[in-house]
């Protein structure tokens, strides 16, 4: 597999709290730092998403995420998640 290698600095304290996170996951720290930026990455998505949908369509309300919660199979209660 083709990798990008990257440097990157961080302050001590959370460069140790980045290896003890890694160590506790029992990932590699380029590994649980991958995953990490994904994540980041992908919520930024459904970020500009949801600000998208909803300067064409309004904000979203309660009942529209309880909605989709339900179609989805994520209210509180169910057991399919």
């Amino acid at each position: 597999m083709k990798v990008d290698k990257l440097s990157v600095s961080f302050e001590p304290d959370l460069g140790d709290a980045v290896r003890s996170a890694a160590a506790q996951a029992g990932k590699p720290v380029s590994s649980w730092l991958a995953e990490a930026a994904a994540s980041k990455l992908r919520a930024e998505a459904l970020a500009d998403f949801l600000a998208g949908w909803e300067a064409e369509h309004g904000v979203l309300t309660t009942e529209d995420v309880a909605r989709a919660e339900r179609d989805l199979g994520l209210a509180p209660g169910d057991t399919a998640a």
